[in-house]
Parts: C-alpha cells; sequence; structure tokens
C-alpha cells in the first residue's frame, strides 16, 4: 500500500511539474517596434512569411536563442526575433466588423469601425469592455468578444 502511494505521489508530482513547465514557456507579449519581420525559422537568414505591426499579440511557445517561436490569433505558427517584442498588454480584433466606442458600453456612440486583425494597446478595463489605444492615436473600447 505505501509503494502504491509513494508511486501516485510522484506521478502527481511529474505531472504538476511538467505541466507547470509548459505553462510558463506559453506566455503573451506583444510587438513594440513600428513593424516586425515574422519568419519560417530562427535566424534573418529564413524567409520572412509576412509583416506584423506594432502592439501585435503572440502567444509565445518555444524559445531558440533570441528568437520565439509563437501562435498567432488565427493559429498560425512562426518565428520572431525576441527584442522586437515586450511585455505589452495587447489584444487583436477577431470579428471582421468592430464597433469601437466612446466608452464602455453599447450605449455610447461608434467611434469608429474596425476589421479583423487590427491589433491595439490595452489601457483598461470595465467589466467586459476595454479601453484601447492604435499605434496610430485611435482609441475608444471594445468588448471583450470582440478580441483575442
Amino acid at each position: 500500500m505505501r509503494s502504491r502511494y509513494k508511486r501516485l505521489t510522484i506521478v502527481l508530482f511529474l505531472t504538476i511539474f511538467l505541466t507547470g513547465a509548459s505553462v510558463a514557456l506559453a506566455q503573451r507579449l506583444a510587438v513594440k517596434v513600428p513593424e516586425a519581420n515574422i519568419r519560417s525559422g530562427p535566424d534573418t537568414k529564413s524567409d520572412i512569411l509576412w509583416k506584423v505591426e506594432k502592439y501585435h499579440p503572440l502567444e509565445i511557445i518555444e524559445k531558440k536563442g533570441q528568437w520565439y517561436k509563437f501562435k498567432d490569433f488565427e493559429g498560425d505558427e512562426a518565428w520572431i526575433y525576441s527584442p522586437l517584442l515586450g511585455k505589452i498588454r495587447a489584444v487583436i480584433t477577431v470579428k471582421e466588423k468592430c464597433n469601437i466606442r466612446s466608452g464602455p458600453g453599447t450605449k455610447y456612440k461608434t467611434a469608429f469601425q474596425v476589421e479583423a486583425g487590427i491589433p491595439f494597446k490595452v489601457l483598461d478595463k470595465k467589466g467586459s469592455w476595454l479601453k484601447i489605444i492604435h499605434a496610430d492615436g485611435d482609441s475608444g473600447w471594445i468588448h471583450k468578444s470582440l478580441v483575442w
């Protein structure tokens, strides 16, 4: 009985340890420069697959030297040079038509609209609403169901 308890304790410890290790790596960072190259591999010789703009959020899934492999809001995976990222609270729109409002609720007028794939820095939160700002200075409030 005692050896069964010991094995269960070891299995539980390993499960927590391994899960914790992968969770620790999966973190969200955002682009802190005006534009960043997204590459097929962890070096400057790898192909540029696409470019992203400031505040684009990325979920880091692997590290190799000064390069991060990430997953984006569409589930795509690629590489980015780590000095281009920062610990910025950021979101990206996921719906085709998103109303950015003048205040935190539908009773406030629509300040402007954006399509899917527009990144914003988060400035504040009130309930289910986020106060956001785009790299060009446009700001307003968006419902959290419209962003990743």
